[in-house]
């Protein structure tokens, strides 16, 4: 496979079959009474975080440690970065260290990129500006799976501030990739000018798009992103794209909810509506794990060998040979 994710548009749909379905194999680990397979048994992982994150760090971290790798947490706080540190001495620290892959989440766009010429690790983008968040993109994928036959010919609107999103880009990116269509809903201000370019229909008006949908995919307002007012306030935001029970009501009955977290409960998504058995946002969060335990296994473990050896020591059924071809690299 690929040595380094740093982007959707590396993966074919074949790549993102084999991911989804080495996850589903490892999903299984997830509830057993101990949960951990020695496939990452000598390896060692490092969560390098320069943006403050609860689910993403915590889901590699898990991942991770479900592999049996070594795990580090690197966060800038408390760390030679708040003394000065450039990300490339920290880079070549981390090298000299001998970490194997490096998960990296930057609020630059094309950090993870830069890192790989720095390191011998293979690198993984956990969130880089606005730009990607491919491993995120990859456990919706996931989730839409187990509610959905096939990807081909299904309907997803992206709602809300499309414009600061890296899930919004690289989720588009991928449902486009499997055969989906997507609509990007919001505000005009909060829609970047070449979200066309993403293969995404656009629209400003939620209440006629929810009808036609199979996925409605909840996005969070990141203030902190924004340098200027991209709305009036907040009740209006919350008025015209706000996910609300009578908004809920228009969805066909097999629809679900999504959101990739944190959610601004009574903002985007209404409390009452992140509750709701058709809101899949739990389900996102413990497909991550597995998600993300396949992408390590495939990046950095399967290189040594034949991965259906590896899995009979993990004691798990991976999917047929053609695993082999996207697995050694």
């Amino acid at each position: 496979m690929i040595k380094h994710l740093l982007s959707i548009n590396q993966l074919s749909r074949e790549d993102v079959n084999r991911i989804l379905d080495t996850a589903e194999s490892f999903r299984e680990v997830g509830t057993r009474v101990i949960k951990k397979v020695p496939a990452l048994r000598g390896r060692t992982v490092v969560n390098l975080f320069y943006e403050n994150s609860t689910r993403t760090r915590i889901s590699f971290e898990l991942a991770a440690k479900r592999l049996s790798a070594d795990v580090i947490n690197f966060s800038t706080s408390g760390s030679s970065v708040s003394k000065g540190e450039s990300l490339k001495d920290t880079a070549l620290t981390l090298q000299a260290m001998g970490a194997d892959a490096i998960v990296i989440r930057h609020s630059s766009s094309g950090a993870p990129y830069t890192l790989t010429k720095w390191v011998r690790a293979s690198v993984l983008n956990a969130g880089d500006g606005t730009h990607e968040h491919p491993t995120q993109a990859l456990l919706d994928l996931f989730t839409i799976r187990e509610h959905f036959e096939d990807f081909q010919g299904l309907r997803a609107a992206i709602v809300g501030d499309v414009r600061h999103s890296r899930v919004a880009r690289s989720l588009t990116l991928a449902l486009n990739k499997m055969g989906a269509s997507v609509m990007l809903v919001g505000p005009p201000t909060l829609i970047p000018p070449e979200a066309p370019a993403w293969g995404a229909e656009v629209s400003h008006d939620l209440d006629g798009a929810l009808p036609k949908l199979d996925v409605c995919y909840m996005l969070r307002v990141q203030r902190e992103r924004q340098r200027q007012q991209f709305f009036p306030s907040v009740r209006e935001y919350s008025r015209l794209f706000g996910l609300s029970q009578r908004r809920v009501e228009q969805l066909p009955e097999h629809a679900v909810v999504m959101h990739p977290g944190p959610m601004n409960r009574g903002v985007e998504i209404a409390s009452d509506v992140a509750d709701l058995p058709r809101a899949v946002i739990t389900d996102q969060v413990t497909n991550g794990i597995a998600v993300r335990m396949s992408l390590l296994y495939l990046i950095v473990g399967a290189g040594d060998g034949p991965p259906r050896a590896a899995a009979a020591e993990a004691n798990l059924q991976l999917p047929d040979p053609e695993l082999q071809e996207v697995a050694g690299a």
